[in-house]
């Protein structure tokens, strides 16, 4: 028997729905990401790793509470997010496995970048200074390699700053300590004029009020610090960037730079 027009019409369109139903049943039970920035929000907590044993960066205090560079940079996010904050203690080996695995929001412990944790989690504007660099007491004046010919400066061997100061300045009279407490104390007692070490080491020297008080010079290699996230989260890497642009603009940065390491914070950080 020959089907009408309009019959043919009609059960195409109820075969198009028929197929097309599985689709939409899929799509609809597809969960959504959820977006970490809301997932903050609504919990009204953001969870931090910092770390607890690497001074001046993270420590224990006197009073038993933490503090350092890295959890002032914490407490800075937080308000900048309007929530309570949740630090949460890590060491270099667990502080990405913390965040990959979702026991924290953000990851804030001296953490550099390198193209292998680019393939794992995302990276936010440099916030704080990690580097090499020579430093010495004001009345040295040294502005480059060109000015260490005829200058002693202490190094530790082996260390980056003592391999890259080897080649950039020839003409310098580089005295190589064991380790960094010779190193340091060589620059105390006066043995070299300056010192070549990282700017941790010079914020640990400065810890000890000495009189020859090391202020930086130069910087021989520059490793910054980023907050680490997880990937695909481009409202919570706006906000952080967003925060950390803002602390350095209103001069916030610069006070925990010199707070902390004894230094402001180098010219293009």
């Amino acid at each position: 028997m020959e089907q009408r027009p309009a019959f043919r019409a009609t059960r195409r369109r109820w075969l198009a729905a028929l197929l097309a139903a599985p689709a939409l049943t899929f799509f609809a039970a597809s969960p959504a990401h959820a977006d970490a920035l809301d997932t903050i929000a609504k919990s009204g907590v953001l969870r931090v790793a910092v770390p607890e044993d690497y001074p001046p960066f993270g420590s224990v205090g006197p009073d038993m509470q933490p503090q350092g560079y890295d959890i002032d940079t914490a407490k800075l996010l937080a308000k900048a997010m309007n929530v309570k904050l949740q630090l949460v203690p890590v060491n270099s080996e667990n502080r990405i496995p913390y965040l990959t695995t979702n026991k924290v929001d953000l990851v804030i412990s001296s953490l550099g970048k390198t193209p292998d944790r680019e393939k794992v989690m995302a990276f936010s504007a440099a916030y704080a200074p990690y580097f090499q660099g020579v430093f010495g007491p004001p009345d040295i004046k040294v502005s480059g390699p060109a000015d260490l010919t005829g200058k002693t400066i202490g190094a530790t061997r082996g260390a980056l700053e003592e391999i890259a100061l080897t080649q950039m300045a020839p003409n310098a009279t580089i005295k190589r300590f064991d380790d960094n407490n010779a190193t340091i104390q060589a620059f105390l007692s006066g043995q070299v004029q300056l010192i070549a070490a990282g700017n941790i080491v010079a914020a640990a020297i400065l810890a000890r009020n000495p009189p020859r008080r090391p202020e930086m010079k130069f910087v021989i290699k520059n490793s910054p610090c980023f907050v680490g996230m997880n990937l695909n989260e481009p409202r919570l890497l706006a906000k952080v960037n967003a925060a950390i642009a803002q602390a350095k603009s209103d001069g916030t940065l610069e006070a925990m730079s010199k707070k902390w390491f004894g230094q402001p914070l180098p010219a293009g950080l």
